[in-house]
């Protein structure tokens, strides 16, 4: 189904109606990258992300789940000195629907003095903290029981609340540890000492960009994939880097992350833990054989385009068939 820049040419619209139709009634849904030079001068409702935003809202996803894993093969891609990227491997679970990117009062206006401004809300309610942090509490104890939940209620009240019904929701999780951290703070720490983190739970901007951020401790955005949940309904997996226009349709791109998204839509969106672990198993085989694509690729190893890493995961998945017979 067209959604993005796509729908856009075809339609429009960002986001067509039988599209969220199709999507509401699926089982989960495999998300492309959107975005392009050519809609970015779009008003802000004819832009490809305002599509995805409402995509989210639309299917009543709240939790978005993004793992930064170093991998053995990969670690010398990471900017950061071996002894610090080796075996990180971090769950930030971001709140997805509330906070300052949907709060209002939102807009334009003018002061007392008449000068024009811009102005935004950060604002949470009861149930949005709660859900989130339930979600965070799971994913912690499916792991290895560290939760740190990162705000800035030194300064803001929002994030004041936001601690007082973490702390709450966390006599639920007694098995699971709970820690606090400024988002300054965690924003050096992820850089200085990565592998103090197991998950972190935060609102959703400080999620953007706090997942970014342990994103490029793996040394490139094109393997990581990330899930987006509801209480129910289904979930939405995409890749977490962008369309990246400049390399389009060249055959450069790296198609790992839209992989291992489709390996977590089967983990979480299906519950076929089995064929996640396949493709999972593949992308490591083909990562060991020294197959790269150029943003992750370092002497001694196999520069490929995306089609053919593509073809390279596809024998490794179809040689464990093979195998298990």
């Amino acid at each position: 189904m067209p959604m993005g820049g796509s729908a856009l040419d075809m339609v429009g619209v960002p986001l067509p109606d039988e599209t969220l139709l199709a999507a509401k009634k699926s089982d989960a849904v495999l998300l492309g990258a959107i975005g392009g030079y050519k809609w970015d001068k779009n008003e802000k409702h004819l832009k490809p992300e305002t599509g995805l935003l409402q995509l989210r809202e639309g299917l009543e996803v709240f939790a978005n789940l993004r793992p930064a894993t170093v991998l053995p093969q990969l670690v010398d891609a990471s900017t950061l000195k071996k002894e610090v990227a080796e075996g990180v491997d971090v769950m930030v679970v971001r709140e997805l629907t509330g906070g300052i990117y949907f709060g209002k009062p939102r807009g334009f206006g003018t002061n007392e003095d008449g000068e024009e401004i811009g102005f935004n809300t950060e604002v949470y309610a009861t149930y949005e903290v709660d859900r989130i942090a339930r979600v965070a509490f799971e994913t912690a104890r499916k792991r290895h029981g560290k939760l740190c939940s990162v705000d800035k209620a030194n300064v803001l009240e929002a994030s004041m609340f936001w601690r007082k019904r973490v702390i709450s929701i966390a006599a639920e999780y007694p098995d699971v540890e709970l820690s606090h951290m400024y988002v300054d703070n965690a924003a050096m720490q992820l850089v200085r000492n990565p592998k103090q983190f197991d998950t972190i739970v935060t609102n959703n901007i400080f999620g953007d960009i706090l997942s970014d951020e342990a994103s490029m401790i793996t040394g490139s955005i094109g393997m990581l994939p990330s899930a987006s949940l509801g209480s129910s309904g289904p979930g939405l997996f995409e890749p977490i880097h962008g369309s990246a226009p400049d390399i389009a349709n060249q055959d450069k791109a790296n198609p790992l992350a839209t992989v291992l998204s489709a390996a977590m839509l089967l983990k979480y969106g299906l519950g076929e833990e089995n064929a996640a672990k396949r493709i999972e198993n593949a992308v490591l085989d083909t990562l060991n054989k020294g197959f790269r694509t150029g943003d992750i690729y370092s002497a001694g190893n196999k520069l490929v385009g995306c089609k053919e890493m593509g073809e390279e995961v596809l024998k490794s998945v179809d040689s464990q068939v093979a195998a298990a017979v």
